[in-house]
């Protein structure tokens, strides 16, 4: 059963009347209510505002890393475990075939339904998440294999355990190792990218959001609560952060936005999954052309170019 925002009331009512049409058979009035519908999810969908893109980002029904693994890869094997501690799995990482060519991809797991919420930790990594995702990046610079970073999670987990175990060296040795890897990376946002929890799978060659995405260093509601003391102001602080895709873009703080469907990922996760494994390959088809020197040069210059500053 599909789950509908406030703002996707009127798509639904349409979506509720297409039902009850097919049940009673009445086959010209699903063509039309079909007509009706593709013309109100236009309207819906093409001036969303930046609050309505925050929803999105965070709709149950938008497809998680394992959802673009199942779609993307073939005759894919998972990898489990930091060596050091436990495995973590809130980040999920993978080996196998896309379009042919032997990747890793490497995601951050929200996990659906309450049980697996809870073993996900609502993709909230731990320590040895991180770790992990190392671990791994390591292996696949090893064996001269491209990485896809698929980055999903509200933010590091922020609990005792993962304090004790180091959460803070996790992270920061995560970007200066993926600083300086020897295999092409490419990272996507494909739902909520929050706080360092996302940016430390998000240090590659190419930094990209999928069109309903969200890169924050602080969840709105947070936000709203050390501002003004109140995080029901989520809205207002969601439009002041400039957090959505496009509005990254033009700051340059990314390099591609990734179009979705017109209704949104969640209500077509396949053609979400060939768009972004087309984004892929394409821009592994130009990083393949560089230098391991040069890779890593271009990475470095576009990291230090990021924000800038006017002396008076």
């Amino acid at each position: 059963m599909s789950s509908y925002l406030d703002f996707e009331k009127s798509i639904k009512q349409i979506d509720d009347d297409i039902a009850t049409a097919k049940i009673r058979g009445d086959e010209h009035a699903v063509e039309i209510l079909n007509k009706n519908l593709a013309k109100e999810t236009l309207k819906v969908y093409k001036n969303l505002n930046e609050y309505q893109r925050l929803q999105l980002a965070r709709h149950p029904d938008r497809p998680y890393a394992l959802d673009y693994v199942r779609s993307l890869l073939s005759d894919y094997h998972e990898i489990h475990g930091d060596r050091a501690y436990r495995d973590d799995p809130a980040i999920v990482c993978f080996i196998g075939y896309l379009d042919g060519r032997q990747v890793v991809v490497i995601g951050e797991q929200k996990g659906r339904g309450t049980k697996n919420k809870l073993r996900r930790n609502f993709g909230m990594p731990h320590p040895e998440g991180y770790r992990k995702a190392l671990r791994v990046a390591k292996m696949a610079e090893k064996f001269n294999l491209p990485i896809l970073f698929l980055i999903d999670t509200p933010g590091a987990y922020p609990g005792v355990g993962a304090e004790e175990r180091g959460q803070s060296e996790a992270i920061a040795k995560n970007l200066y190792e993926f600083a300086y890897l020897k295999t092409p990376t490419i990272a996507v946002v494909i739902g909520e990218g929050g706080s360092g929890g996302a940016l430390a799978i998000g240090v590659a060659d190419r930094l990209a959001m999928m069109k309903n995405s969200v890169f924050s260093v602080i969840s709105p509601e947070g936000c709203a609560a050390i501002l003004w003391n109140d995080p029901s102001k989520q809205e207002q602080a969601t439009k002041a952060m400039k957090i959505t895709a496009d509005d990254l873009k033009k700051l340059q703080l990314i390099d591609d936005v990734i179009d979705e469907p017109i209704n949104g990922a969640h209500r077509d996760k396949v053609a979400a999954a060939k768009a972004l494994g087309e984004y892929f390959l394409t821009k592994l088809e130009e990083l393949e052309k560089l230098s391991v020197n040069e890779l890593i040069e271009n990475r470095m210059q576009k990291i230090l170019s990021i924000g800038s500053y006017v002396e008076s």
